[in-house]
């Protein structure tokens, strides 16, 4: 399947500055009661462009911040990209409906396939699907609701898409992602493990998994660099010292931290903070 053997690999990183809106803005994720240092957000994305940049060799294109737009660095949130097509997401807060058209023109100008979310019914958050390389998993969330499940249906034709009951405030990766296309990373929490007896339940293809203590820690960004094997980009030590062992069970991958304690404060993931592309040469 062709989703297989392109899994992990792309080109391309689409990222956006983190406004100094943000700062005010009100928290919602992992510490919702905390606020936001703006200068250490600040520094944590250059650390993430940076390693997107330098370690992992992609082309990252940067758009610039949204002051009107606190969260507009999660861009993660808006589209979901797979080979040669975008979709465009619905998200939840009509706000952030703002920042689409920017995403739009950057992945027209890759000359990828552009779908838009056209029904107004829908919601759909980019951090409630999961692609494993063989199939899709949309959460049901305070985010996603069916109608936006089906919108990845009709644009993924070549897929088979499953939904997962989220409960709470959670994304359904919140608490998972994948370690490669056969490993799915998951956190230890009733919802996480609820989640991956779901998704069981629902396939046909065996996953291995990798169960981490803490739920956020469970969002990584898995790549995929030629002969040089595979890349984990996951949370740090500093912040999820319990998480840091089984990654280190991972045969033969290259261990990436990187901190995001700020966005986490908005339920911003590692994920969430990049759209990966694989634009290929044809396109």
């Amino acid at each position: 399947m062709a989703g297989v053997s392109s899994f992990g690999k792309y080109t391309h990183a689409i990222v956006r500055q983190v406004p100094s809106s943000f700062g005010g803005a009100a928290g919602e994720g992992d510490s919702p009661s905390e606020s936001v240092d703006l200068a250490k957000a600040h520094r944590q994305y250059g650390v993430y462009v940076g390693i997107l940049r330098q370690k992992l060799g992609l082309q990252v294109i940067e758009l610039p911040a949204d002051e009107d737009l606190p969260c507009s660095a999660l861009v993660g949130d808006v589209a979901v990209i797979q080979g040669d097509t975008g979709l465009l997401t619905r998200p939840w807060a009509p706000a952030r409906r703002n920042e689409i058209s920017s995403i739009k023109k950057v992945l027209e100008e890759l000359k990828l396939r552009v779908v838009e979310v056209t029904d107004e019914g829908a919601t759909l958050d980019g951090s409630d699907v999961l692609f494993t390389g063989r199939e899709f998993f949309v959460g049901i969330s305070k985010w996603t609701n069916h109608r936006g499940a089906e919108m990845v249906a009709d644009t993924f034709r070549d897929f088979a898409v499953s939904t997962v009951p989220v409960s709470g405030d959670s994304h359904l990766r919140s608490f998972c992602s994948m370690a490669g296309p056969d490993t799915v990373i998951i956190g230890s929490s009733d919802v996480a493990k609820k989640a991956m007896k779901t998704m069981e339940q629902l396939t046909d293809h065996h996953y291995d998994t990798l169960t981490v203590p803490d739920d956020p820690a469970a969002n990584c960004v898995y790549v995929r660099l030629g002969l040089k094997g595979s890349v984990l980009l996951h949370r740090g030590a500093e912040e999820y010292p319990g998480s840091l062992l089984p990654f280190q069970k991972l045969p033969d991958y290259t261990l990436i931290p990187a901190a995001c304690t700020e966005v986490a404060k908005f339920g911003g993931t590692l994920g969430s903070c990049s759209l990966l592309v694989n634009k290929k040469l044809d396109l």
